[in-house]
C-alpha cells in the first residue's frame, strides 16, 4: 500500500445509487480491516432513497412502501444505527470507513466536523449530546440539518453522515424522519438563502473531519481506490 500512516483517503464519487455505494463501502471496509488501505472517506450524493436503520419502527413510512416506490423512491434496510431518513440529490453524504475505538465517539467526531464546516457558512449549528440518541446529528436551533448513523464491525466503521445542502426537503415530510414525528428538517440553502454550496461544503467537511481525526487528507480517484481494494475478498 503506497499510503502513509495517518492519511485519510478522500474520494469524490458524484451521484451513486445507494446499493452500489453500500457494496463499495463493504469492499473498502474489508480492505481497511486487512490494512490494504488507510482510513477512507467516500463523498457522494444519492438518487432519491429512504434508508431504515436498526432502530426503525413500523409506521415510519406512513403511506406504505408501494406509495413511495410509485414515486421513484428506493427503500433500503441497512445495518447502521438510527431510524428512517431520506437521501437525494443536493445532499452531501459522507461515508468515513476507518478504524475507530467506538461507534459513539466516532459519531461525536463527525458531528463536530459538520458543526465546524457549517460555521464557515455563517451557520451556528450544534450537536445535542445531552438529549439522547434520538437527537443524534447536527441541528440549527431546533431544526435538523444533518443526520448521522454508523455501523462498527471488527473495529472499522461504515455509513456516516448526510448533510442537507441544496436537496429537496419535501420527501422528509412523507416519513417520520429519524423517528421524530415533530422534527423540522432544514438545509443550508433554506437557512442561508444561498444555493450551490455543495462543492464548498464537500471540501470543508472533508478537511474538518481529517482535522478532527488528526489525519492528513489525500485526494484519491475512484480508479485508484478500486485498484487498492480489488484484491481483498469481501466476507459473505
Amino acid at each position: 500500500m503506497d499510503a502513509m500512516p495517518g492519511e485519510l483517503w478522500t474520494v469524490h464519487l458524484g451521484e451513486v445509487p445507494y446499493l452500489e455505494a453500500l457494496h463499495l463501502q463493504h469492499r473498502v471496509r474489508a480492505a481497511r480491516q486487512a490494512d490494504a488501505v488507510p482510513d477512507v472517506l467516500l463523498l457522494l450524493e444519492h438518487p432519491p432513497t429512504y434508508t431504515r436503520g436498526r432502530r426503525s419502527a413500523p409506521g415510519e413510512l406512513g403511506f406504505g412502501e408501494a406509495w413511495y416506490r410509485e414515486r421513484g423512491l428506493e427503500i433500503v434496510d441497512v445495518d447502521r444505527g438510527g431510524k428512517v431518513t431520506y437521501h437525494g440529490p443536493g445532499q452531501l453524504v459522507g461515508y468515513p470507513i476507518l478504524r475507530a475505538d467506538g461507534a459513539l465517539a466516532h459519531v461525536r467526531t463527525m458531528e463536530r466536523a459538520i458543526v465546524a464546516a457549517l460555521a464557515l457558512e455563517g451557520l451556528e449549528a450544534r450537536a445535542r449530546v445531552d438529549d439522547g440518541l434520538d437527537f443524534t446529528g447536527v441541528w440549527v436551533q431546533d431544526r435538523k440539518i444533518a443526520s448521522v448513523g454508523v455501523h462498527l464491525s471488527k473495529g472499522v466503521t461504515t455509513h456516516g453522515f448526510a448533510l442537507n445542502v441544496d436537496n429537496d426537503l419535501e420527501p422528509f415530510s412523507w416519513i417520520v424522519p429519524c423517528g421524530l414525528p415533530d422534527v423540522e428538517m432544514t438545509s443550508v440553502a433554506r437557512e442561508t438563502g444561498r444555493a450551490g454550496r455543495l462543492p464548498c461544503l464537500r471540501r470543508e467537511a472533508a478537511f474538518r473531519l481529517a482535522e478532527a481525526l488528526g489525519a492528513r487528507q489525500r485526494l484519491v480517484s475512484r480508479a485508484r481506490l478500486e485498484t487498492a481494494i480489488g484484491a481483498v475478498p469481501v466476507a459473505a
